[in-house]
């Protein structure tokens, strides 16, 4: 016997809040025991049993959730321009990642709280919505808690899925349980993709037509924070050379550059390299690349100087400081299987953008980026060395110019949500 489509996807969604609520009584162990060995923040672990760490905001709150470090500070352009329009709503920010807490809260957008998510359980859920009561939920990218989205749509709280980017990968997992996928994007009142590929498949898991294209929201976002007088120090105790950084950089992006770096030691020159790994718990293994140059190490308190040759950026939220005091930057993960992150902050502080071959999970944006002259795609260190000989100030009017034409997306994204916003 064949259910039908949307009893399955309900017996499909009651079985997996079965499941969460069964395995409820030892979470708190589970989290604790990831806050003993440094993977939970030591003070608001509870936040993820539903526990609020802040009081509710008297007035109207926008709930918004992403998961990871790339994700959320994606939010900040968005959030901008929603309190440019309505000052007086309060933004809530959820997230599951130590890094995105600690670094979201050092670049805070106005009237902006940030709490970490809950783990998806109906008791936890409860708590949550019930000291929150949003006004309107937006779930950003992909991933979302099925439970929560479910307890929220009960409450008639409206919800956006907004920023949506699927991966070929993701989607044809998606398609193995999209009776359930189905059933929860039909709980969502709006839905907007970065681009066609995204939109074409949630509009074939969710049977919806109206899914729109709205683009990212990463090229809309302020400058990193960073401190004038830190980024003076830096420079002065580096000294008066070329600064280049590998930013959020893996294994594969190191070896490159620290091959670049070291044909720029060998042919005389002085340039300086900083190299700001994605994670900075990887130190030991960097620096025993490090062998034959001289450098120094951020997290130690040393500081450079006119000799240093590396400079090892092993520290969180600090690579605001690092785009400000290069004048061209190595973009990460795109020379392996991670497929890039982020060219926007770079640009966002004046600093040039260089990249790897492999970019599929920002394909829309370096495409967008290289046609306008706004960054330089380096296949290897040969190509990599060639875009270091390149004026610093290279690809920021390109830069601007699609900031401009992005500008009515953006603007258009902000008008339908706050249509959508609950009194």
């Amino acid at each position: 016997m064949t259910l039908p489509p949307n009893l399955a996807g309900r017996l499909s969604l009651a079985i997996y809040q079965g499941a969460t609520a069964l395995i409820t009584p030892i979470l708190p162990w589970h989290l604790k025991r990831r806050q003993n060995g440094g993977k939970e923040h030591a003070n608001r672990w509870r936040e993820k049993i539903g526990h609020a760490g802040q009081p509710r905001p008297k007035g109207q709150l926008i709930w918004i959730n992403a998961v990871g470090l790339g994700e959320v500070m994606a939010l900040r352009g968005l959030i901008a321009a929603l309190h440019a329009a309505r000052p007086e709503l309060h933004f809530l920010v959820t997230s599951s990642t130590l890094a995105s807490a600690e670094t979201f809260e050092k670049n805070l957008p106005p009237r902006t709280l940030h709490q970490f998510l809950p783990l998806d359980t109906p008791r936890y859920n409860r708590r949550f919505l019930d000291h929150w009561q949003p006004n309107l939920a937006l779930w950003s990218e992909q991933d979302i808690w099925p439970g929560l989205v479910i307890q929220t749509a009960r409450r008639q709280i409206p919800q956006a899925l907004i920023n949506l980017r699927m991966a070929p990968a993701s989607f044809r997992r998606k398609r193995l349980v999209r009776l359930l996928f189905r059933t929860l994007y039909q709980k969502f009142d709006f839905i907007s993709a970065q681009d066609a590929q995204s939109a074409a498949a949630v509009a074939e898991l969710s049977q919806r037509q109206n899914i729109q294209i709205g683009g990212s929201l990463k090229p809309h976002c302020p400058p990193l924070a960073y401190s004038p007088a830190a980024q003076q120090e830096f420079l002065g105790e580096a000294g008066q050379r070329p600064i280049w950084l590998a930013a959020s950089c893996h294994a594969a992006d190191e070896d490159v550059a620290l091959q670049v770096q070291r044909q720029l030691v060998e042919q005389g020159g002085s340039h300086l390299l900083i190299l700001a790994p994605r994670f900075p718990d990887r130190r030991a293994e960097i620096l025993a690349k490090l062998s034959g140059l001289n450098h120094a190490q951020r997290s130690r308190g040393e500081a450079p100087n006119a000799q240093t040759q590396v400079y090892l950026a092993d520290t969180f939220s600090e690579m605001g400081l690092w785009y400000a005091c290069s004048n061209h930057a190595l973009i990460g993960g795109s020379f392996c299987t991670v497929e890039g992150h982020n060219p926007w902050e770079a640009l966002q502080l004046g600093c040039s953008v260089m990249h790897g071959p492999r970019v599929a999970n920002f394909a829309a944006d370096y495409a967008a980026l290289n046609a306008a002259q706004a960054a330089i795609q380096a296949p290897g260190p040969d190509a990599l060395y060639a875009a270091l000989q390149a004026p610093a100030a290279r690809g920021l009017a390109g830069f601007e110019r699609l900031q401009s034409e992005y500008r009515a997306q953006l603007d258009d994204l902000t008008r339908q949500l706050l249509e959508r916003l609950r009194p």
